[in-house]
């Protein structure tokens, strides 16, 4: 098979553009967990299980089921006030799976010239990287709308 920028699927066939997924959001005060203000890797996990239900959503209809991650890196620390960008792509899919690399950035950071001033990342800094697997449901005949 010839290398692609396209998902790879079971059986050598290249399919469509890889499935892209992201969102922003701001970390919150209330996110402090450790010493120093930083926030838990898990809130950033959080925004990774997101990512992967849009995927199964947005590719089969359905939220499917997270049933791994992998290669978890964190690579910087998050505070309050700062915002995160987070982006998912399918990077193979079969029947009943899609395989999906993640990455938190930091893009805007809080900083310690007041209680509410930030800064524009002049580059965005990796804090989390990780890759994801989720099961869809096998499409079983129903009458519309009935569970």
């Amino acid at each position: 098979m010839t290398p692609t920028n396209d998902v790879e699927r079971t059986g050598g066939e290249p399919g469509p553009e890889p499935l892209t997924v992201g969102l922003r959001v701001r970390i919150g005060q209330e996110e402090a967990h450790y010493g120093g203000g930083l926030v838990d890797g898990a809130r950033i996990l959080r925004l990774f299980g997101d990512l992967v239900t849009e995927v199964t959503i947005r590719s089969d209809g359905d939220e499917g089921l997270l049933t791994e991650y992998a290669d978890i890196r964190f690579t910087a620390p998050v505070h309050p006030g700062d915002y995160i960008e987070a982006t998912g792509r399918v990077v193979r899919s079969t029947k009943l799976r899609r395989f999906v690399e993640l990455t938190a950035r930091k893009v805007i950071a809080a900083t310690d010239d007041g209680p509410s001033s930030a800064a524009v990342l002049p580059e965005p800094v990796t804090v989390c990287t990780a890759r994801a697997t989720t099961v869809v449901p096998r499409k079983t005949p129903t009458a519309k709308g009935v569970r």
